[in-house]
């Protein structure tokens, strides 16, 4: 068996505990889920009956799991209510990972369109960046014992969105000053930031920036989607692997690159008739 597990984004409806049911049903190897509603709204107390049933499941399976953030999050807001919130929400998440034996939390961290006077800028200004960092840092503010680990994921860089290139998530990790908190790339935010990935000559140059900039160690997981819009497009579309601009050619490359050999690939497209082909594709091409 690989070390390269294979899995995808399920849903956790009428209990924590179907997650890792819905992902062996799909034949994944590894799943990530919300924990709670990602649109708003309190989080569900999670019972000792559904976390040591989550656990089993999980255990039985031998799956490690993942919880994707609520999609409000924003580490760069000037509203007090916004940032505190995703401060709040992000520990918690990191606490109900905790409670539940998930291996990682992924928050995308916002947009810094408070600190923008010109709207249709996507640069980032340091001032939005600094403010991100303080928010960043207060989410471990607390005694209570947290082994599930922080991930931040690149964003698309749609308008001045934080963390669309390695260097911003260098300098986030580095203001954060943690040697717990770690990148996930997804491979449609990466080809919508500019980096591309469609050959393997294309591969290799990117993820030689990663390692100067950020180094291989930090890369921890992979979500795996194709893109509907070209490279440096800046837009979040997501699309079935081998029906996008990035091309099942480039995406088989990525998975067999050195860098990502050993790491877990979450796919996040549509559940839809396509899928299972999805799955199957990550699985006949991983190392």
């Amino acid at each position: 068996m690989s070390n390269q597990k294979i899995g995808l984004h399920v849903s956790a409806a009428g209990g924590l505990s179907n997650a890792p049911e819905n992902a062996k049903a799909m034949g994944a190897e590894c799943f990530q889920f919300f924990s709670r509603s990602p649109r708003g709204g309190g989080a569900p107390v999670i019972t000792d009956e559904q976390a040591d049933l989550f656990k089993k499941r999980s255990k039985e399976y031998g799956m490690e799991s993942y919880i994707h953030t609520p999609y409000y999050i924003n580490f760069a807001s000037k509203n007090n209510k916004i940032w505190h919130g995703s401060i709040n929400a992000v520990r918690e998440e990191l606490l109900r990972g905790t409670q539940l034996g998930v291996k990682y939390v992924v928050t995308h961290l916002g947009s810094a369109k408070d600190f923008v006077t010109d709207k249709k800028s996507s640069d980032v200004p340091k001032e939005a960046i600094a403010h991100a960092i303080e928010g960043l840092k207060q989410i471990f503010d607390t005694d209570e014992e947290m082994t599930t680990k922080l991930l931040l994921e690149i964003s698309a860089g749609a308008g001045a969105v934080l963390g669309d290139s390695f260097e911003e998530l260098a300098v986030l990790l580095e203001g954060i000053g943690r040697d717990d908190v770690h990148v996930c790339l997804d491979t449609c935010h990466m080809f919508a930031s500019n980096y591309d990935i469609r050959t393997e000559e294309a591969i290799t140059e990117t993820m030689k920036q990663f390692d100067t900039v950020l180094g291989k160690k930090q890369l921890k997981l992979v979500h795996f989607n194709d893109s509907k819009t070209e490279l440096n497009a800046h837009k979040d579309r997501h699309e079935h692997i081998g029906m996008g601009e990035i091309g099942a050619p480039g995406l088989a490359a990525f998975m067999k690159h050195p860098d990502t050999a050993h790491i877990n690939f979450i796919l996040e497209t549509q559940h839809d008739e396509f899928i299972q082909q999805d799955l199957d594709f990550l699985k006949k091409h991983r190392v």
